[in-house]
């Protein structure tokens, strides 16, 4: 049974797709200023493979992320290199998705950009308008979150801890509205602004009303998730510095303005720490993706120590970690290529380890139904790696159970995502006559014949081992 915990509800809850067969998932992606950093892959290795096991278990997955292009910060960016708006966000939105494929992270089925539907977030805020839910002042438009009375459900947060100040603020004139900015403090951020008023220097489109301007970030994803999705979707996840107040105030305007429930589960993942401390560049602690890859660290690897912490407990990325990381899969990648080597010379099994195989599938997807728990899905992975290398060691396996554990990995590996199989490399004829003289050398009791051309097989990549049944060979690079 598929169970998930919902930080809606605070528990572990079954699974059931609103529609069968079918999961719609929206996840919070990138604001396009800057090049991803490793926290933030945390959040999307954590979704991809929530994405890859939803389809392992036979669903169709439907999913949308969001690319902000239009912000506070985007704004800055493209003002301090002067250059166009969206000259500048491409520039990192390219970078995001050629970070995605060097991670291996599956392509959602749509990544809306803000700025393409600036139309749908200002229908959404007029209809607020039309419900009482939002009010204008001095061009710009505001959610009254007093009138929403369910709001802080999801983050616990009671409204007298967020009621909106009286308006006017009594700070001194002309200074701008704390709630105007895209971030604010997040312990009492009152109305949240769905709609600013256009500056002379900033970039804006038409608005629910007279004004010209830019849409504020929460009203983005209700209205993106909405158009792809639908009113009401099963899976909604993120960070958990997502909770309060971003995901509060989309569940706020969404259902304000449809009166339906917004989102059936809601997953966010831990932060990331680096050496057991926040990220931070004053610290040094801080990584891009791509920092990683210029040190020569294997993206695998990166993503295999991005996944292998359960996503509701914090994940602290070291170095140290990560070399440990390529070793294991190093030996992961080996065993594949040693029972796939070894298909052709398998003899019959001495001891079925079918029920053991099929015993290890049973507890991976045990471990995996239960909110995704990654560290019980592994050991049951590699668990069954060391006994079917005992298996080989002492001949008990044969060439069936052999492929069926390499089916396995595949299947899991289609989950994880951390291996690129690359099939056993063929040996040519005059190494199979090598191989085939020396065998014939062996049977004659020709030792010294034996030795000379496994050296020569060796110095071409092909490792002989010797068995009751015979040789088996393996090539490596």
């Amino acid at each position: 049974m598929l169970c998930f915990y919902n930080t809606l509800s605070r528990k572990k809850e079954k699974f059931s797709a609103l529609k069968k067969g079918i999961v719609k998932i929206y996840s919070c992606g990138p604001t396009v200023y800057d090049f991803a950093h490793i926290g933030n892959f945390r959040a999307y290795v954590f979704e991809d493979l929530l994405r890859r096991y939803l389809k392992y278990k036979g669903y169709r997955v439907l999913q949308v992320m969001n690319i902000t292009d239009v912000d506070d910060k985007t704004i800055a960016g493209a003002k301090r290199e002067g250059i166009k708006l969206s000259d500048f966000t491409k520039r990192y939105t390219d970078a995001f998705f050629e970070d995605l494929e060097k991670l291996n992270i599956e392509k959602v089925e749509e990544y809306p950009r803000a700025t393409e539907h600036i139309p749908e977030m200002v229908e959404l805020i007029k209809v607020l308008l039309k419900k009482g839910f939002a009010y204008e002042k001095d061009g710009s438009i505001y959610f009254q979150i007093s009138q929403f009375k369910e709001y802080g459900k999801l983050s616990g947060k009671p409204l007298s801890d967020t009621q909106r100040p009286t308006w006017p603020p009594s700070s001194a004139a002309g200074e701008q509205r704390r709630e105007d900015a895209d971030e604010y403090d997040k312990e009492n951020p009152a109305d949240f602004v769905l709609w600013k008023k256009a500056k002379e220097d900033e970039p804006s489109w038409p608005g629910p009303g007279k004004e010209r301007g830019r849409p504020g970030w929460h009203i983005e994803c209700s209205a993106m998730s909405m158009k792809y999705l639908g009113e009401s979707f099963d899976i909604h996840t993120g960070g958990e510095d997502n909770i309060f107040p971003h995901h509060e105030n989309e569940i706020a305007q969404s259902e304000a303005a449809t009166g339906k429930k917004f989102v059936n589960y809601w997953l966010h993942c831990k932060f990331l720490l680096v050496n057991n401390e926040k990220m931070s560049k004053s610290k040094g602690n801080f990584f891009t993706l791509r920092d990683l890859l210029e040190r020569g660290y294997d993206p695998l690897a990166i993503r295999f120590l991005l996944l292998s912490t359960h996503y509701r407990h914090s994940l602290n990325f070291t170095l140290d970690g990560l070399r440990q990381a390529k070793q294991t899969l190093k030996k992961l990648n080996d065993f594949y290529l040693n029972i796939k080597s070894y298909l052709h010379t398998g003899g019959a099994s001495k001891l079925s380890f079918k029920d053991r195989i099929r015993r290890a599938e049973e507890d991976f997807e045990k471990a995996m139904d239960d909110d995704l728990n990654i560290s019980s899905a592994l050991a049951a992975l590699f668990d069954l790696i060391k006994d079917i290398n005992k298996a080989i060691s002492e001949e008990r396996i044969g060439e069936s159970d052999l492929r069926e554990a390499a089916g396995l990995i595949e299947k899991i590996n289609s989950v994880l995502g951390i291996l690129k199989f690359d099939s056993p490399k063929e040996i040519d004829e005059e190494e199979r006559r090598l191989i085939e003289q020396r065998e014939e050398a062996r049977r004659k009791r020709d030792f010294e014949l034996a030795d000379r051309i496994r050296e020569e097989l060796k110095k071409r990549g092909i490792i002989l081992e010797d068995t009751k049944d015979g040789g088996r060979w393996k090539k490596v690079s």
